[in-house]
């Protein structure tokens, strides 16, 4: 079964490269448009421009951080029904609760593997499925 994403947008928020990269590789492979940036204010700067449908936004980030980016995401009412999915190499409780509070809509633990971004993607987008 071929996944095919196209012309989903998929932003990517992290301040890693690494993760960035791994991200946008396995996410371009099934057809995705994906948006990188490395922090919460090059992401708000990029957010309106690109749309994106689905929002990978890490939690431990300089300046402004996952929750503090996701909470801003969340009160712009054109973004306020777009999944924002938490990343982080924790697996707190309290993680996974303060970015409820903030309004994320899954967290996700890195390192993350192919199969778990992209069904954590198939979940907001069931019309994906082939």
């Amino acid at each position: 079964m071929d996944d095919n994403f196209e012309n989903l947008k998929v932003m990517v928020i992290d301040d890693s490269k690494t993760i960035r990269r791994t991200a946008e590789t396995l996410l371009k492979k099934v057809g995705c448009d994906v948006i990188t940036a490395t922090d919460g204010f090059d992401a708000l700067a990029k957010i309106a421009d690109s749309q994106p449908n689905i929002i990978f936004v890490d939690i431990m980030m300089p300046r402004l951080d996952g929750y503090q980016t996701c909470a801003l995401i969340k009160n712009n009412s054109a973004f306020k029904k777009t999944p924002v999915i938490m990343l982080s190499s924790k697996d707190g409780l309290f993680d996974k609760a303060k970015g409820r509070i903030v309004g994320s809509d899954q967290y996700l633990t890195k390192p993350f593997s192919k199969d778990e971004l992209l069904n954590t993607i198939r979940q907001y987008f069931p019309q994906l499925e082939q």
